[in-house]
C-alpha cells in the first residue's frame, strides 16, 4: 500500500500573537511563500501524492482556497477538521480513516527544511513501510523540541521538551510511521500537558527497536518558525538562499512539474493569471528553458 502525507497545520498559534489572531501561522509568509508551501514541498520531495491537510474549523476554508483539491499538482488533498489542538499524535486519529492502514509520513507545518540531497533521503524512507524514521538534527536549544539519546549509536530514548536535555539532536518535525500508527496512537493518555505527545508513539516503536533515525548533519538547515524571531530568521535565510541561488526553495509548482507530475500547460495558465510576481517570473523561467 503507497504511503500517504499528513500536514499538520493547526494549533493556535498563541507564540505569534497578535498576527495569528485572525491568520493561521501555516498561512503566514516566509520571503514570498506561505509558510505550508515549505512543509508541503518536504512531503513532494518524498515523492507522495496523496495528502490529508489538518487545521481548524476557521482556517480549513483559507488551506482549501489556497491549495484547491491538489490537482494542480498532480496530487490529491483532503481536509480534516481538528476542533482542539491535543498534541501531534492526535493527527494519527484525526486521519485514521483516511490513512485506511496505509503507512504515513506526517510534517508539522511550521518547520522548513533546506539542504542538498534532502529529497533523496525523504524518499528513500518513504519506502520503507516496513520501518519507522524520524529525523534529527544539532540545535543549540534542545529544551524546545523533543530531544533523542543515543546508546551504542543506536536511538535509545526520545524525551518531549527536556527540562535538563542529556542530547542536543532534536526531532525535525518529519514522521515516516508504519501502517500501526493510528492504532497505537489509540493507546496513549495525554501528558502532563494535556496533549498526545509524538514522543510517547515514538517510544512505543523505540522499545522494539523499530525506529531509525536519519541525522541531518552539515550542510542541512532546520529552521523553526513558532516565535517572532524564528519567524523572521527564516524569512531571512530563504531570502539569501534564493538571492544568492537564483533558485526558488519550496516551489510547489516547479517540485510537481520536475516529478512530471504537471505538464507545462499547467504552469503556463499560472503565468497567463499571475504574471507580475516574482514568483510566477520564476516558474516562467523554468518552463522557457
Amino acid at each position: 500500500m503507497e504511503r500517504k502525507g499528513i500536514l499538520l497545520a493547526g494549533g493556535r498559534g498563541t507564540r505569534l500573537y497578535p498576527i495569528t489572531s485572525v491568520v493561521s501561522k501555516q498561512l503566514l509568509p516566509i520571503h514570498g511563500k506561505p509558510m505550508i508551501y515549505y512543509s508541503l514541498s518536504i512531503i513532494m520531495l518524498a515523492q507522495i501524492k496523496e495528502v490529508a491537510i489538518i487545521s481548524t474549523p476557521r482556517d480549513l476554508p483559507m488551506y482549501q482556497a489556497l491549495l484547491g483539491d491538489g490537482s494542480q499538482f498532480g496530487m490529491s488533498f483532503t481536509y480534516i477538521e481538528q476542533r482542539e489542538p491535543e498534541g501531534i499524535a492526535q493527527a494519527y486519529l484525526l486521519a485514521e480513516t483516511f490513512l485506511n492502514g496505509a503507512p504515513s509520513m506526517l510534517v508539522l507545518g511550521d518547520n522548513i527544511l533546506y539542504g542538498d540531497g534532502l529529497g533523496t533521503k525523504l524518499y528513500d524512507a518513504a519506502l520503507q513501510n516496513d520501518v519507522s524514521t524520524v529525523f534529527g538534527c544539532k540545535v543549540t536549544d534542545p529544551e524546545r523540541y523533543g530531544v533523542i539519546t543515543f546508546k551504542n549509536d543506536r536511538p535509545h530514548s526520545i524525551v518531549e521538551k527536556p527540562a535538563q536535555p542529556t542530547s542536543n539532536i532534536a526531532l525535525a518535525g518529519v514522521y515516516f510511521l508504519t501502517s500501526q500508527a493510528s492504532e497505537r496512537a489509540k493507546l496513549l493518555t495525554p501528558s502532563e500537558r494535556g496533549e498526545l505527545e509524538i514522543t510517547s508513539l515514538l517510544e512505543m516503536y523505540l522499545e522494539e527497536e523499530a525506529l531509525q533515525v536519519q541525522l541531518l548533519g552539515r550542510g542541512f538547515a532546520w529552521l523553526d518558525t513558532g516565535t517572532h524571531n524564528s519567524l523572521s530568521e527564516a524569512s531571512e535565510f530563504i531570502r539569501i538562499i534564493e538571492t544568492r541561488q537564483n533558485l526558488k526553495v519550496a516551489c510547489i509548482e516547479e517540485i510537481a512539474y520536475m516529478l512530471g507530475w504537471i505538464d507545462k500547460s499547467k504552469i503556463e495558465n499560472i503565468v497567463s493569471e499571475f504574471g507580475n510576481s516574482d514568483y510566477v517570473q520564476y516558474l516562467k523561467s523554468i518552463i522557457d528553458v
